[in-house]
């Protein structure tokens, strides 16, 4: 753990060469996996990471040193070499470390890191089980994750706190094989809770039965027509598409440095009057929830859209001062290794009013993407490309027969804009996500929503 009295006199040595703002980070995580191919368990891991960074700002300039000797000489020293690239004529007053408890918004019923290995490799084996019942899928892995990592963090505003995050994951992979050709289909659940997952989120069957039907009924698709059309997107993790498409343009990463086609349009209308876009930390229990984010603010409930018309940007501390704008709970990184910026918690298109048949029924012609893979975009120009992992042709609005090697390609402001359904159930996905600090554990989300007119990828 953090000590007061240490955190303070490092936040002073950060500070000596005349920096306006210090930080100290520390972190202790306990992370386990197991992994199993064909029935069988490869590996069984457990690492601790255990380090802290210190973090100096001057105006606009932010500097981050890190170590894994947290000693009170080894803190002291990291705080040196963070200092010694500060080289300012201001003085910064040093407010005496005030204990804030972090009230947690997560109940945890059976912390993960003391379950044997033994009781997690017998929810593996379930799934295994049932990946065998299925003659075509010529692989398969099962994987188990489980996190616990606790935080100290300290600053030359006078804040100390601490925070608990437990995360745990269940991951099924399947390839379908024809001989000639293979096919893949997964499930990856989780969420910020303990063992008690098992319980109430995750049966081992069910997943790895998702999994294989994927695999199985894209090895016996067609390959998906390319063309512009209309595009019905599923609920769950088809909100990776605004994620990806936009969300990461709404960061502060982007936006305070002009790499955003969003910069400069807060107030104006950026979506169809439909869509309503959230960034939400506050949910209990939920894969990308925080109690504090990686700069010790409470985490907060961001409308970033609403009926169209763009609201907030995602801020953390160092942002706020080139934007100008308050801080929004938004600071998180990897671990202490990684200095924070602005980064998505729960992201998702709220629910709507639509008919999820009616949209289907209405829309012609088009694609029906069931289930999204993996994308990339360019935060500057929004462009984006994703994989659909399981598709349907739809005919005279009705579904005609799946397809596969669909891709969506767009922009993101356009795609925004160009949403005219959003229905009722709005579901979560859960994925890692990519940046500037790190990957770290996000949530997206939406209900099924169509896309008027969408350039769609294939043959």
């Amino acid at each position: 753990m953090l000590k007061q009295d240490v955190a303070q006199a490092v936040i002073a040595e950060a500070l000596k060469t005349g920096g306006d703002f210090a930080e100290i980070f520390l972190e202790d995580r306990l992370n386990h996996n197991l992994s199993m191919l064909s029935g069988k368990i490869e590996s069984v891991n457990s690492r601790r990471l255990h380090g802290a960074g210190v973090r100096v700002f001057n105006g606009f300039q932010g500097v981050y040193v890190y170590t894994n000797d947290t000693s009170r000489e080894g803190l002291l020293s990291c705080a040196r070499r963070a200092a010694s690239a500060i080289q300012a004529q201001g003085t910064c007053e040093i407010k005496p470390l005030m204990w804030r408890q972090t009230p947690s918004i997560h109940v945890i019923r059976e912390m993960p890191d003391q379950v044997k290995a033994a009781k997690k490799a017998e929810k593996m084996k379930i799934a295994g089980a049932v990946l065998k019942e299925y003659d075509e899928i010529a692989q398969a892995s099962v994987g188990y994750l489980d996190s616990v990592q606790r935080v100290w963090i300290a600053n030359s505003e006078g804040l100390f706190t601490s925070d608990t995050r437990v995360y745990t994951r269940f991951m099924v992979s399947a390839i379908a094989s024809n001989g000639t050709e293979n096919q893949t289909g997964s499930d990856n659940p989780g969420a910020m809770q303990g063992f008690e997952i098992f319980d109430a989120r995750i049966d081992p069957e069910a997943v790895a039965r998702e999994a294989a039907r994927q695999a199985k009924l894209m090895l016996h698709a067609p390959v998906c027509p390319s063309g512009v059309m209309p595009v019905v997107i599923d609920n769950g993790f088809g909100g990776v598409i605004f994620h990806e498409a936009c969300g990461h343009s709404l960061e502060a990463t982007a936006v305070a440095v002009g790499n955003s086609e969003f910069c400069g349009k807060l107030g104006q209308k950026i979506a169809a009057d439909c869509v309503t876009a959230i960034d939400d930390g506050t949910m209990p229990n939920e894969w990308g929830s925080l109690n504090i984010d990686d700069e010790g603010t409470p985490t907060t409930r961001l409308v970033l859209i609403e009926n169209g018309i763009l609201k907030n940007y995602m801020i953390d501390k160092l942002n706020a001062r080139r934007m100008q704008m308050p801080i929004t709970g938004s600071g998180r990184r990897q671990g202490y290794m990684y200095a924070p910026t602005s980064r998505m918690r729960n992201t998702f298109i709220a629910a709507g009013q639509d008919d999820n048949d009616e949209m289907i029924a209405t829309m012609g012609d088009g694609l029906y993407a069931a289930k999204l893979g993996g994308g990339s975009v360019e935060p500057t120009t929004g462009k984006f490309n994703f994989a659909v992992r399981e598709g349907y042709l739809v005919k005279d609005g009705k579904i005609a027969h799946p397809v596969r090697g669909a891709s969506l390609i767009g922009r993101g402001s356009e795609i925004l804009l160009k949403i005219d359904r959003v229905g009722k159930d709005m579901q979560m996905g859960q994925g890692m996500c990519g940046s500037l600090s790190g990957s770290i554990p996000t949530n997206v989300g939406q209900p099924m929503i169509r896309v008027s007119q969408l350039t769609v990828g294939g043959r």
